[in-house]
């Protein structure tokens, strides 16, 4: 053993091999130190102070700030340090609401947790909670001041990985909140409604909108006839929380809840993303023939289609005219229904908190009626199962609803960064052949990084292709293209890792994130039909349904200067 590439960890001799951190080194060695205001893909804070370790000095250091040496010895565990976090816990409970059992987060809340972890069973401080401060103006999220730990997790998501800029600290000292710019409510801030500041909030300050009331209410109406799609990431997430493994397809299981509960039409987005899939790539080939100004942004992230129309309008002419799969499959199903004889209600199961946004947008709606009537996310379908007492990992997996119950491969690996790119090159290459196919996913598509570019062929033309996700990337990538760099598509995705990472899944790791995307990208691989064009649904659905409807149905033109609340 080379001592000096190791370290003492409660006297445990752990090699130090690149860790940035003794946070990291210590997860390492297998112990769970605790932490509110640490997250690996967010820079380093050290407000909370939860992660302190105690030197062979009897010093005592942030495990998350202080890198490792060799020869270094810590204890994680001592009876100053538990003391030291349980004051900590106190602390932060007396200045906090303790209405526990009626919040959002209750049961996923990490103060909540640590309270159970050090067996805090009094709080010996008065309770200075104020009055809650409920900002409820957003589609998307809501915000409860009163259960704010100042953190700092939300701030660092907003202004590092989404550049938005939303929300900061204010004041100083004990009159330090975290604030909109002039304490104005969140819908009037810069924010797009991507959600990714509730997915890291530890407590119930920022949580996803809940509207399953109306979800439940629209269920119990006899005159309703309610149908309901799932969105491709949302069957690799779902399970989480239900008794499956992470990344695993429950797609069939999510059916079977939805039956239960007394849905009476299931559809798979995967459908809609089809029609994203033929409508794109016709435009991309109209504007590459017609030489019209390049890139081809897609337009399938209402978050980036806000952040567009917010700080970079001058870009709309470039957003692509598609409507969403969300939008474009709701459009079709409100048709076809029109006519049932009983008021259509349609329901998105979506990952994304943005959608609810996208779903009262006034270019979605028909004679003042959204197409889309609710949006729940992934996370209140988690809650209703469980409201409705269903045994999900009990459920036989069941197929979803005809006569749109056919979808493609394409469509469902959507759901992940780099999937939207991959789905149209599948539509758009001569060469139809299975080695072809496999081709296309090594040729830079796939992957988590913020930043992809490929170049593909197409015909004797060379298509230069970026694929951006995280909105921060996506300024990054847009200043580039000012500066004259070229790029005939670009796909962009606001949340981090894309629809699988939305801020309406359960939270989740960048392992997880992974598992994630290997769960759609193998749910493609057991699909008999891969490619968009093949789905004979679609062929079906242009020579009906949408004959002489398709710009209507299926468009859309977006303002410049949009400043819809979100």
């Amino acid at each position: 053993m080379k001592t000096n590439n190791y370290m003492l960890i409660d006297g445990m001799p752990v090699e130090i091999n690149g860790e940035k951190n003794l946070l990291e080194l210590i997860r390492k060695a297998g112990i769970k130190l605790p932490t509110f205001c640490y997250h690996s893909e967010l820079s380093i804070y050290g407000a909370c102070r939860m992660c302190m370790v105690e030197n062979q000095w009897g010093g005592l250091d942030a495990a998350c700030s202080t890198p490792p040496k060799a020869g270094m010895a810590i204890r994680t565990n001592t009876r100053r340090l538990r003391k030291y976090r349980k004051m900590i816990l106190e602390l932060l409970l007396a200045n906090h609401c303790r209405d526990c059992t009626t919040c959002n987060n209750n049961g996923k809340c990490k103060l909540q947790d640590l309270a159970v972890t050090f067996n805090i069973e009094r709080v010996r401080f008065p309770n200075t909670a104020a009055k809650p401060k409920i900002d409820d103006s957003s589609y998307c999220i809501t915000r409860d001041q009163n259960k704010c730990i100042l953190c700092g997790d939300c701030v660092r998501m907003c202004n590092e990985i989404q550049n938005i800029g939303a929300i900061d600290f204010a004041h100083r000292g004990s009159k330090m909140i975290i604030s909109t710019a002039f304490d104005q409510p969140i819908a009037s801030s810069p924010c797009v409604g991507c959600g990714q500041c509730a997915a890291v909030c530890p407590t119930g300050a920022i949580v996803v909108k809940n509207d399953k009331k109306k979800v439940w209410e629209a269920l119990d109406d006899k005159n309703a006839k309610v149908t309901v799609q799932i969105a491709p990431a949302v069957r690799v997430a779902i399970g989480r929380e239900l008794g499956h493994a992470n990344g695993e397809n429950a797609m069939g299981k999510i059916v079977a809840a939805l039956r239960r509960m007394g849905f009476d039409e299931i559809y798979d987005t995967s459908t809609g993303a089809d029609l994203t899939v033929l409508e794109e790539s016709n435009e991309l080939l109209k504007r590459l023939e017609a030489g019209a100004a390049m890139p081809l942004f897609t337009s399938c992230c209402p978050a980036w289609v806000n952040y567009c129309e917010k700080n970079y309008p001058e870009l709309l002419p470039h957003v692509s005219t598609c409507r969403s799969p969300m939008q474009m499959f709701a459009s079709v199903i409100k048709e076809q229904n029109k006519t049932s004889g009983r008021r259509p209600v349609h329901v998105a199961v979506m990952p994304c908190t943005a959608k609810k946004y996208e779903a009262v947008r006034e270019e979605f709606k028909t004679d003042g009626v959204p197409n889309v009537d609710y949006v729940i996310t992934t996370q209140e379908l988690i809650q209703m199962i469980k409201e409705s007492g269903i045994v999900f990992a009990d459920l036989e997996p069941e197929a979803v609803d005809m006569p749109f119950g056919t979808m493609t491969g394409a469509g469902v690996i959507f759901g992940v960064t780099g999937g939207v790119t991959e789905a149209v090159l599948r539509r758009l290459t001569s060469d139809k052949s299975s080695t072809s196919l496999m081709s296309i996913a090594y040729q830079g598509v796939r992957g988590m990084e913020g930043i992809k570019e490929t170049t593909v062929m197409l015909g004797e033309r060379e298509l230069q292709i970026a694929i951006v996700n995280g909105l921060k990337n996506a300024c990054d990538l847009i200043e580039r293209i000012k500066t004259g760099e070229h790029y005939d598509f670009v796909e962009v995705m606001a949340c981090p890792g894309g629809c699988i990472n939305g801020a309406g899944q359960p939270f989740s790791s960048l392992k997880e994130k992974e598992k994630r995307g290997k769960g759609l990208y193998s749910a493609d691989k057991l699909s008999n039909i891969k490619r968009s064009e093949e789905n004979p649904l679609m062929m079906s659905l242009y020579s009906g349904l949408l004959k002489g409807h398709v710009h209507e149905l299926l468009h859309v033109r977006y303002k410049a200067g949009t400043k819809e609340e979100n």
